[in-house]
């Protein structure tokens, strides 16, 4: 295969969008650099935040990154996490399992897609992640009502509640599948484009809270899985691994810096993508 720029990459496209909190913000920057590169996703994988901005790509490919920069910027952290350390407190001693009800990001999810959006109402073939718990394995979720799919494929650990569907009792994907590179290639993609929020070589800060503490841990494990699965999907398609800002003291939990995570995750990738050459199947850019 002759050497080409990104828009020569082998169709179907998968993109696989990967967890992160608040970074997913750097998403929406990435989606911009993108589209100037002129490659558009055929096929959509996401886990936990990546899901829901990975939901707006499949259900309006050509308006998500308008659309995911007007919804980021009604990001809050009281609205996704409500309530101070004594509510936090109280719900973990009323649950024994969490620290947030799932309610702030239902309403989330509800302002980025809507109420009622099925995944036979998206454009692009779509799948969230969730993880099993009964069986400690990722759970493909590609049909059904988005919204319970979209608080499963978030549902971290400590922090939210675990939700039920059907038989299955299910956790945040990214515990198993954070960027679901394998999902991808098995719903038919012969290229893909990661959008990682877990910025490469980023070490993260000290946790200074038991939220922060749970995020953390879920945060290694993602990290893990990422370096791990990328040269093995490499070894068969070209796997292009978006390059992310230059790390940044930010929690991800903390929803106060989405327009500068945005433009300097844009600046990051177009800067990557203007000097990208495919070869064929291999590894352009590193977890």
């Amino acid at each position: 295969m002759p050497a080409a720029g990104i828009a020569g990459l082998p169709r179907p496209v998968g993109y696989v969008l990967g967890g992160g909190g608040s970074l997913g913000a750097v998403q929406v920057g990435m989606l911009r650099a993108l589209g100037e590169h002129d490659i558009a996703a055929d096929i959509v994988t996401g886990t936990s935040v990546g899901s829901l901005n990975g939901a707006v790509i499949a259900l309006d490919p050509a308006g998500a990154v308008d659309r995911l920069g007007e919804a980021w910027a009604r990001m809050t952290r009281e609205r996704v996490f409500p309530g101070g350390l004594l509510a936090q407190a109280r719900t973990l001693q009323h649950t024994r399992t969490h620290l947030f009800p799932a309610t702030g990001l239902a309403a989330v999810i509800t302002d980025f897609i809507g109420a009622e959006v099925t995944f036979a109402d998206l454009a692009l073939p779509f799948a969230a992640m969730a993880t099993d718990i009964a069986t400690a394995r990722p759970h493909v979720l590609r049909d059904g009502p988005l919204l319970p799919a979209l608080l499963a494929s978030a549902a971290i650990p400590g922090i939210f509640p675990p939700v039920q569907l059907g038989s299955l009792r299910l956790y945040d994907g990214g515990l198993v599948a954070n960027v679901p590179m394998r999902q991808a290639l098995a719903m038919g993609a012969r290229s893909l484009v990661v959008l990682d929020c877990n910025f490469p070589g980023r070490i993260l800060d000290a946790p200074a809270s038991i939220a922060e503490v749970l995020f953390y841990t879920v945060t290694v494990t993602m990290r893990t899985q990422a370096i791990f699965e990328a040269p093995q999907a490499a070894a068969d398609v070209p796997v292009i691994y978006l390059h992310g800002p230059e790390p940044l003291p930010i929690s991800p939990l903390d929803f106060r810096h989405t327009g500068a995570l945005i433009e300097a995750a844009y600046l990051a990738a177009r800067s990557f993508l203007d000097d990208l050459r495919i070869k064929g199947p291999g590894l352009y850019g590193s977890p």
